[in-house]
């Protein structure tokens, strides 16, 4: 949840520098600044008090986040091809090639690491419900839905983006794309909107647990105060490593290797074995048991190939510009 915190104020700052380059600004204003000016709006945001707060939020955030996808492989397919596109791996080395694949990885379990919200979204749906079988169906019609649209936002973007672009494809597409400025220009504030958004809805369980175990252990029971204080240190602290490790793609394939590997992919696996105990002889068991193996593997190639991309972009790049 920190780790999404982190690469989603380094969005936001990239898509706000972005526009403020469009409209003629200058390059003196760096990236740290647009991080800050983002971190500054979650500040605010932050004091919302639950996840039923966040509902309008949530919703204009996945409206945001439908509508700039489509400007953005819909563009992409209008400008066609840039000249002399590459699609082979010319000009980059094995390791390269081999550290980029492993980064990609943990980038993919980033994508589809929405399962660590799950729990805390359940929580608050009404225990009785007149609807035959309670809150499961809705509730189950409701993730069909959102990955249906995960899968077309991605799956869209990352085809069209790498066919009218090839390797010089930026890890925002919009980045890439040059003209018509305005119609960029809105799409990047439409990233921007989306990421204020899922920045409150996944920090929201950090922010419960911050402040449930300062009520156990006693320190004060006043809400507000670890409220204010809590989510506020929390902000500052997000913003903090984004302005220092501004790499938006090496980012998430780290936090989606460290973070979302194991919450998404191997450990339901692990807890199902544990839990339902299943005979060794049976299916089940295997297959739990491969997936557990396979995805730990991903885990760590994931996080050697996303460090590797860290240290070797964070070299001769111009910290807290």
């Amino acid at each position: 949840m920190i780790g999404l915190g982190i690469t989603y104020s380094v969005t936001a700052g990239k898509s706000l520098q972005a526009v403020y380059l469009m409209c003629g600004g200058s390059g003196h204003v760096g990236l740290s600044v647009w991080i800050i000016v983002f971190a500054i709006s979650e500040l605010f945001a932050s004091q919302l008090p639950n996840f039923n707060s966040l509902a309008f939020v949530s919703l204009v955030a996945a409206v945001m986040s439908v509508t700039y996808s489509t400007i953005g492989w819909t563009t992409a397919v209008a400008d066609g091809r840039i000249p002399d596109v590459q699609y082979n791996l010319d000009g980059v080395s094995r390791l390269e090639g081999i550290m980029g694949c492993f980064n990609a990885l943990g980038t993919i379990a980033f994508a589809y690491g929405g399962h660590n919200v799950v729990l805390e979204i359940q929580a608050t749906l009404p225990k009785n419900i007149s609807v035959e079988g309670g809150t499961f169906k809705p509730y189950m019609r409701g993730v069909y839905m959102a990955y249906a649209f995960v899968c077309y936002c991605y799956f869209t973007v990352a085809i069209c983006g790498y066919w009218a672009f090839g390797q010089a494809v930026e890890d925002n597409v919009l980045l890439s794309i040059r003209h018509p400025k305005w119609v960029v220009a809105v799409a990047d504030m439409f990233v921007v909107v989306h990421v204020f958004g899922s920045y409150q809805m996944y920090s929201m369980p950090v922010f419960d647990m911050i402040e449930a175990s300062f009520r156990n252990w006693g320190l004060t029971r006043k809400k507000i105060v670890t409220r204010l204080v809590m989510r506020s240190l929390y902000v500052v602290f997000t913003c903090f490593v984004a302005v220092t490790l501004p790499f938006f793609g090496d980012l998430m394939g780290f936090f989606g290797a460290i973070g979302f590997a194991p919450t998404t992919f191997w450990l339901p696996s692990l807890i199902w074995l544990v839990v339902k105990k299943p005979k060794r002889n049976t299916f089940s068991f295997w297959f739990n048991t491969f997936n557990i193996v396979l995805c730990v593997t991903v885990m760590f190639l994931a996080a050697i190939g996303s460090m590797y991309w860290i240290v070797r972009n964070s070299t001769g790049y111009k910290f807290y510009q």
